[in-house]
């Protein structure tokens, strides 16, 4: 691990620079959509696999907040990764030490709502990788702090006009999930049965499978008796993975 003073936005550039592998780059770029009118338009790639960015982001984990921001603003897709897994690990930290530093979870939360908020974490894998571990953990275990991340934030984000936001905000209840708490991911999911784009219905039919997996499959199957004549093919399919053959397919035929 480099130290916190030592750390640089550039020394991070650099690491992951030399893993590049323009073969896998191009992989990505396609695999990712980056396209003309795809979701991820415009995204540029390095070909760096996702153990070799984990393995950077660790060697650099005492880069500062505003080193981790500068990253951010990068335009290659594994930089903003790297800088979202040095966050969330700096989150971790913050979050398991004998004298939990709670000032340091509220500013990193802050910081990781803010990010999401100004477009940074843009891309399907960037946000898995952060959002129930920063966004989530907090609302899940939250103190006092002015400003601080708060519930009506996952409201404000589910009804975003922007796609990632609306994917943070559904993904950020795993962390509920994880902790046997169904009620945020029922709260937001009826929000989201309308909604356009592929990638928030798979993020919602996730959760909902997630809700019988991990919380209360009767929970589940109420919100599928209630909503599946409604739910779109891809959030209805997620969410009834792991329910019997015969169930699935009753409440698919019920759309």
């Amino acid at each position: 691990m480099v130290s916190t003073t030592d750390a640089t936005p550039e020394q991070v550039r650099a690491a992951l620079a030399e893993l590049a592998d323009p073969a896998r780059a191009a992989a990505s770029a396609r695999f990712f959509k980056t396209g003309p009118g795809e979701y991820g338009e415009g995204d540029a790639f390095l070909g760096v696999t996702v153990p070799q960015v984990r393995s950077v982001a660790k060697r650099f984990a005492g880069l500062p907040l505003d080193g981790v921001r500068r990253l951010l603003s990068s335009a290659v897709h594994e930089v903003r990764l790297c800088a979202l897994v040095i966050l969330v690990g700096r989150f971790d930290r913050a979050s398991r030490r004998r004298a939990r530093d709670d000032a340091e979870r509220a500013r990193l939360a802050s910081f990781y709502l803010d990010a999401v908020r100004r477009g940074r974490v843009d891309n399907w894998d960037l946000v898995d990788a952060s959002a129930d571990r920063i966004l989530g953990a907090w609302l899940l275990d939250p103190v006092a702090a002015p400003g601080a991340p708060a519930m009506h934030d996952l409201d404000e984000l589910v009804a975003s006009p922007d796609l990632w936001q609306r994917r943070v905000g559904i993904m950020a209840t795993f962390a509920f999930l994880k902790a046997g708490d169904g009620a945020p991911t029922l709260r937001l999911a009826p929000r989201l049965l309308s909604d356009p784009h592929d990638l928030v219905h798979t993020a919602t039919g996730w959760m909902l499978r997630e809700l019988g997996a991990r919380v209360d499959r009767g929970e589940l199957e109420a919100f599928l008796e209630a909503n599946a004549a409604r739910m779109p093919r891809t959030m209805l399919s997620y969410a009834t993975e792991h329910l019997p053959a015969e169930e699935r397919a009753r409440y698919r035929a019920m759309r």
